[in-house]
């Protein structure tokens, strides 16, 4: 990586946006091409000093507030925003070490007793999370729902990221406002403002995501509220409702198991196609 690859970044970035892009004039006698300085600084609140400062390399230590305050300003694609996020990173030494903290690193591991649930749960929908979201483990009726949804895409899938940063969750999700809300309330109210993995994940998604995620983390911390039905628009069995409950593990693996059962009888049948079961075996019991 080169000296200043951060400043150069934001500088060719800054090159590459035109004024009409952004609801500003073309004017006349520009000179530089694309947005000037102290335009790109007023978009994003802050200072022509400081931003020549991030562009000259004489400062490699901005806050993920200014990074997405400038990611928004130029238009930033999600890849963009990762990338601006990865050259900040590397940029300040962060890249491959996270600072000493209170918290253990998230488990990744699962008990082979939790494995022996999820088998006897088949094919009902069923997914082991870690407390950052990383999905560990699941049922193939699970994988049937969100395998066409691409929410275990990569290598680690992580709920987070997919619905604040893969376009296709808001179009998996019809109340992605509501799914989006809970996600962030529930991080928050499980998780130590200290320990330095939240704060990585809450860091990046702040960059990556933007106001979609970092408006929420604006909210007031509150408990977390029962469980409603989730609405799913899937591409092969249509819209699912599904009642969720939720397991918690023992306190030193972190994980939690989401079970999810039919919310109404049209959904029941779906999921009886979806998983191969006889029809009427998934069912939800109500009073």
């Amino acid at each position: 990586m080169g000296d200043n690859e951060l400043g150069g970044y934001i500088r060719t970035s800054r090159e590459g946006v035109k004024p009409a892009d952004v609801g500003l004039p073309e004017g006349a006698r520009r000179r530089t091409p694309g947005l000037r300085r102290s335009e790109l600084a007023t978009l994003a609140g802050i200072s022509v000093e400081y931003l020549t400062r991030l562009e000259q390399g004489r400062d490699r230590h901005p806050s993920v507030q200014v990074l997405a305050a400038l990611a928004g300003a130029l238009r930033m694609t999600m890849e963009e925003r990762v990338h601006l996020r990865h050259l900040a990173k590397a940029s300040s030494g962060a890249i491959g070490a996270l600072c000493p903290g209170a918290s253990l690193p998230p488990s990744f591991t699962v008990r082979p007793t939790v494995r022996a649930v999820l088998e006897s749960l088949e094919p009902a929908p069923a997914v082991l999370l870690n407390r950052l979201g990383f999905v560990l483990a699941c049922t193939t009726g699970y994988e049937r729902i969100a395998r066409p949804l691409g929410l275990l895409d990569g290598d680690r899938p992580n709920v987070l990221y997919y619905v604040f940063t893969d376009d296709r969750a808001r179009a998996a999700y019809p109340d992605w406002d509501r799914v989006a809300d809970e996600l962030v309330t529930d991080l928050r109210y499980r998780s130590d403002c200290t320990d330095p993995h939240v704060k990585e994940i809450v860091d990046d998604l702040i960059v990556t995501a933007g106001a979609a995620f970092s408006d929420r983390l604006e909210i007031p911390t509150s408990p977390p509220k029962p469980l409603g039905a989730e609405r799913l628009d899937h591409p092969e069995a249509g819209e699912l409702r599904l009642a969720r409950e939720v397991l918690e593990l023992n306190e030193g693996d972190a994980q939690r198991l989401v079970v999810h059962v039919p919310a109404d009888d049209a959904t029941a049948r779906a999921l009886d196609l979806l998983t191969g079961r006889q029809p009427g075996a998934l069912r939800i019991l109500t009073a």
